[in-house]
């Protein structure tokens, strides 16, 4: 629909000398003949009244342009019609020129006072008057002319409301919230408008863990929405596909990066939640300070530990110049990690004040109960502005860190598809495939050995337990076997940075080494059994000493290889320890 208002005002100065349907109501008839007679000559049509009552019966019937009311009258004088004629033409707004002998000044208020456009003192003049009905007759077209305007607005503004919530429906089935429906996450979206210029997405690991994300696009409704679509995409796929958190916030990087014009960006956080190991990796670029709670029933509040962004936002800096570098937080059973967007920290009262960061650490240190923090800051973000309206997008989440087994429960074990002979897929095949130091220096294999066991339909109902092992075999090859980092490193927080840090220095130089995938896949009566063999050319280790100890729960061993045993129907070294192969079995 197009508003052509050039177009319309043409029109309107074209017609602005048209004849005009004039009501004109006085007592005297001699008065009521002069003005008529003025009236008619001019060129426009008049219908007489001689009370005010008649006035308001006449304006019903031939509903006229203008009205001229003496301003006293028998049976209804001029005020009282006046008042009623505009009740009757609602917003119409229809011109009244009272016509009065009154000079003093309140009485020429009281005119206006009562409804009336303008006022005409007795005598008349002939001249005054034609120009005061054809200013009036202007005036009532603009008026008009306006009214359409604004009633094609109207119909142009629920249209586009239409097509915007429409586009919303559609936006959101692909910037779906993943699992942000699970127990252990909460999130509060408060958008401006149809559109969120904040996004939140959530997604389970192949490996059981979970990433977060939260992103606050520069602007606001649509224009900030259109960058969480690609960014959506990406982060779902590659989370799908077992990417790294790393290669996930570069890729989004330089996706925005290349679609976004200069001074738009993306503030943003991604978080890897592990509840196995009780740790969390977060990389932040550009938003507010994210907390850790850590409750303590000993006491009022609880420790919160600061996470800072480190980072620019996203879309910023080109892929060369991109920094991936994460911060690693040990965690414990109930803490919770909560994010937000600035919208929460700058909601203004009615005085224009920010509620600040104080505010929201002042609740922290109040709080008797964690369950009730995420409330509480909603609550007390509504209570300092008064409930009005918004003037940013507010985001608020919260993640409580739970056992491996109770965020697992949630989603459950996925049903077996029930599937012929002939929908099995390829049953017996052998896949070889070698990394050398080039390659294992950025390229994560992962997403692409797991694509290929897709192919086996049977495979896909098990493709967490698949993802870990394989995660587990190659970090263990590359890590502990070609570049030699010990794994006792990775007892603590910052056991694990620096862990992370050791491996990060060790890629960047220059290596030997190569690490080996063989994948054999066998049919058996309703099913198969899928071989995994990784080889390293690394030293190995003692693995007879190593299994001893598995056997007999002697002291520490980790946490991965007691996973697989539990997974795998085989689970064997060989050589000198850098040779392991894996046997897991599954039916239909």
């Amino acid at each position: 629909m197009e508003l052509n208002v050039e177009k319309e005002m043409s029109s309107f100065e074209a017609h602005q000398d048209d004849s005009l349907k004039v009501l004109v109501a006085d007592d005297n008839d001699s008065d009521r003949l002069i003005l008529s007679t003025i009236i008619k000559n001019a060129g426009h049509e008049v219908v007489c009244a001689r009370n005010g009552q008649e006035a308001v019966d006449f304006y019903i019937e031939h509903r006229p342009d203008i009205v001229l009311l003496d301003a006293l009258m028998p049976v209804m004088d001029g005020f009282e019609a006046a008042e009623k004629i505009r009740v009757l033409a609602a917003e119409e707004a229809i011109p009244i020129v009272f016509l009065t002998s009154l000079k003093d000044a309140n009485s020429l208020a009281k005119c206006l006072d009562a409804g009336g456009t303008d006022f005409l003192s007795k005598p008349y003049n002939k001249v005054i008057l034609t120009a005061k009905v054809r200013a009036l007759g202007r005036l009532r077209r603009l008026q008009s002319v306006v009214r359409e305007q604004r009633d094609r607005l109207a119909v142009h503004h629920e249209h586009l409301i239409r097509e915007q919530e429409v586009a919303k429906r559609v936006f959101d089935n692909i910037a779906h919230p993943g699992c942000i429906n699970a127990p252990c996450v909460r999130a509060h979206l408060s958008p401006m408008s149809v559109f969120n210029g904040d996004m939140v997405l959530a997604s389970r690991k192949p490996d059981g863990g979970m990433y977060v994300l939260i992103g606050d696009f520069t602007g606001h409704g649509l224009p900030a929405a259109i960058g969480a679509m690609p960014a959506s995409e990406i982060f779902y796929g590659m989370t799908n596909k077992g990417f790294s958190l790393q290669e996930i916030i570069a890729e989004i990087n330089k996706k925005l990066a290349h679609i976004l014009p200069v001074g738009v960006f993306c503030c943003c956080a991604l978080v890897e939640f592990s509840m196995d190991k009780n740790i969390i990796q977060v990389w932040s670029g550009g938003l507010p300070d994210l907390f850790i709670y850590r409750p303590d029933d000993s006491r009022e509040g609880g420790e919160i530990i600061n996470v800072p962004s480190k980072h620019l936002p996203l879309g910023v800096l080109s892929a060369q110049r991109f920094n991936t570098e994460v911060q690693v937080f040990e965690m414990q059973e109930g803490d919770r990690f909560f994010l937000w967007t600035d919208g929460i920290l700058e909601a203004n009262n009615i005085k224009g004040e920010m509620f600040g960061s104080e505010r929201l650490v002042d609740i922290f240190n109040k709080n008797h109960d964690s369950t009730k923090i995420f409330d509480e800051i909603l609550d007390a973000v509504d209570v300092y502005t008064g409930r009005q309206e918004q003037d940013d997008d507010h985001t608020l989440v919260e993640i409580t860190m739970v056992p491996q087994e109770e965020f697992d429960s949630y989603f459950g074990e996925k049903k077996q598809e029930k599937l012929s002979q002939k929908a099995l897929g390829p049953m017996d095949w052998c896949l070889e495939y070698t990394l050398l130091p080039q390659t294992l220096k950025d390229f994560n294999p992962l997403p692409l050995l797991t694509h290929v066991l897709m192919e086996v339909p049977g495979l896909r109902n098990h493709s967490s337990k698949l993802y870990t092992i394989l995660a587990e075999l190659y970090s263990n090859a590359l890590e502990h076997g070609v570049l030699g980092i010990s794994s006792g490193l990775k007892t603590t927080a910052h056991g694990f940075a620096e862990y992370y840090r050791q491996r990060e220095a060790a890629l960047s130089k220059d290596f030997e080494g190569s690490v080996k995938f063989v994948l054999r896949h066998k049919p058996e009566e309703g099913g198969g059994v899928l071989i995994i063999r990784v080889e390293d050319t690394g030293k190995g280790f003692d693995f007879k000493g190593f299994e001893k100890k598995l056997s007999s729960k002697e002291g520490y061993c980790g946490r991965g290889i007691p996973l697989l045993l539990g997974m795998c129907r085989r689970f064997e070294y060989f050589g000198t320890g850098n040779i392991v192969e894996a046997e897991f079995e599954w039916r239909i």
